[in-house]
């Protein structure tokens, strides 16, 4: 599924770790994930886990050392009856080390990959594509090591993670291939070292009497797994940890609360600042609004996921955001993740489209988050090309195709681009949520008619686009036409997507956020 040629599929890459000789092949595991997500507090899947590595301890199985091992359960309550069970320290030997409970690698969050293992991946890729002519390369840092990519084909190194997100570039720069799994099965393929493998013909690995090890050798039975959940997990261990929660921890309970009844905003925080949404607000609503003369931001394909949307995973230095925080006097080892930061709105909107594999058809087959200044001809990136529209009064909109904003539904995805200044996004389609979303923001949602799209009507995201909106918002219905024009002189009908009354009052607003501080204020007089 990633066009390796068929002679480039065995070939290795070579590297030194840590002075003990390694190899990388397409396919080989580098990140392994029990994370916070969706089944990490369901024992018998945890326990499972832990059955597998007991077994594959006992048979002397190892995870090669290069591998980026973790476990990061759902509850506290899941600490206790590992430790209960004795089977908390079989995880640990392989490397499955409990840290934190947090949202994890699912969202980002593995932290960078041993550097011998990030150049690995880097330079294997150079070496399979250094005689390819015709390919688009894209720069990007990974651990301080320049790290030199092709669109295609380069190093597919894979993770395994149990969380419920693998979207491109969202696990980790460098992992291409992401794949979802139980717990258990993380930790059998932690002990494979690749995804490529068949688990019932192909072995393991080989344990220490030298025999193959199969899958079949190290997968508990039903009956062993509800015989550990049942001695294991006990009534008590959910009382004492629920009852803690409300206590906090000792550094939590030292921090010094204000007093007063609205909240003051530290205009020094990285972490926490306010939003611009309610600035200049009146009571009265401002009405609907067109697009008048706007430059296309980015021209998308289809699939636009709210992963390349919204900020996600580590803040990388060479980026917008990265300026920012080392202009606030933030170190670099102190960027922490864009999750962490969601408070600020000067880091996301920084972020916005800062996923590394973004494939925007103004760069003519280049991938990154980058685009074309149109006035000026001049690629940045997307967060500085948006200002430049923003500083000079010039509206912005967005082409997509089919399915844009798929995914997981994200308020950022929706906040970011508008805080870019993007007035409206024209697709062929939207996922359900996202276009809520959307119109919630105060952007307008617009969709080709059926059989046309960006492509088929000559767009390029050069032209200039102007929306003719009525400017009472009775005058607007669910669902109706709209006339899109050019400055080539090109229009074309599109279909408005505020697909209920609802959506409207919102749009005359501003957004849902305006629509809902008006209404309480209104409902207090």
């Amino acid at each position: 599924g990633f066009a390796i040629p068929k002679e480039s599929q065995d070939k290795a890459a070579k590297f030194s770790f840590h002075g003990t000789p390694a190899e990388l092949r397409h396919g080989d595991v580098v990140i392994a994930a029990i994370t916070s997500c969706t089944n990490t507090s369901n024992p018998s899947v945890m326990l499972g886990a832990a059955l597998v590595a007991k077994k594959a301890c006992e048979l002397g199985l190892e995870v090669k050392p290069w591998i980026k091992t973790s476990l990061a359960p759902g509850s506290g309550v899941v600490t206790k009856y590992l430790q209960k069970s004795g089977l908390q320290k079989y995880l640990n030997q392989l490397g499955f080390h409990i840290v934190g409970y947090g949202c994890t690698t699912c969202i980002g969050n593995s932290g960078d990959i041993d550097e011998s293992v990030a150049s690995a991946i880097s330079e294997n890729g150079k070496f399979f594509n250094e005689n390819i002519l015709g390919y688009t390369c894209i720069r990007m840092l990974e651990a301080d090591i320049l790290a030199v990519f092709y669109m295609r084909p380069d190093m597919v190194a894979a993770a395994v993670l149990s969380g419920n997100r693998n979207f491109e570039g969202r696990v980790h720069p460098l992992t291409r291939a992401n794949y979802l799994a139980s717990p258990p099965l993380v930790v059998a393929y932690a002990l494979a070292g690749t995804v490529d493998i068949d688990f019932e013909t192909e072995p393991i690995g080989t344990g220490k009497d030298g025999k193959k090890i199969f899958f079949r050798d190290i997968w508990p039975s039903s009956e062993e797994v509800a015989n550990v959940v049942q001695s294991s997990v006990l009534p008590d261990m959910f009382k004492a940890t629920y009852e803690a929660i409300t206590k906090g921890n000792p550094m939590w309970n030292q921090l010094s609360v204000p007093s007063g009844s609205l909240y003051a905003w530290s205009p020094t925080s990285t972490y926490i600042h306010e939003p611009p949404y309610f600035k200049d607000m009146t009571m009265s609503p401002p009405g609907p609004h067109g697009v008048k003369d706007a430059y296309c931001l980015l021209n998308f394909g289809d699939s636009i996921t709210t992963d390349h949307i919204s900020p996600a995973g580590s803040i990388h230095k060479d980026s917008p955001a990265a300026k920012f925080l080392l202009e606030h006097g933030i170190d670099r080892r102190d960027f922490n993740s864009y999750g962490s930061r969601r408070g600020n709105d000067e880091i996301m909107a920084r972020g916005t489209f800062a996923n590394i594999r973004l494939v925007n058809k103004l760069l003519k087959g280049e991938v990154g988050p980058k685009t074309i200044h149109i006035p000026t001809g001049e690629k940045l990136s997307v967060y500085d090309a948006a200002m430049r529209y923003k500083t000079a009064g010039q509206d912005t909109i967005i082409l997509a195709g089919a399915e844009y904003g798929s995914g997981s539904s994200r308020d950022w995805a929706a906040k970011g681009p508008m805080l870019l200044g993007v007035k409206a996004v024209i697709a062929k389609s939207f996922e359900r949520i996202h276009r809520s979303n959307l119109v919630g923001m105060g952007i307008i949602p617009l969709c080709f008619k059926s059989g046309e799209d960006a492509d088929t009507l000559g767009l390029t995201g050069h032209e200039r686009y102007t929306i003719d909106l009525p400017s009472c918002v009775s005058e607007i219905r669910p669902g109706q036409d709209v006339t899109v024009a050019t400055d080539s002189g090109r229009s074309f009908t599109c279909t408005v997507r505020f697909d209920t009354e609802v959506e409207l009052a919102y749009f005359n607003h501003g957004g849902i956020l305006q629509y809902v501080i008006r209404n309480l204020i209104g409902s207090k007089q």
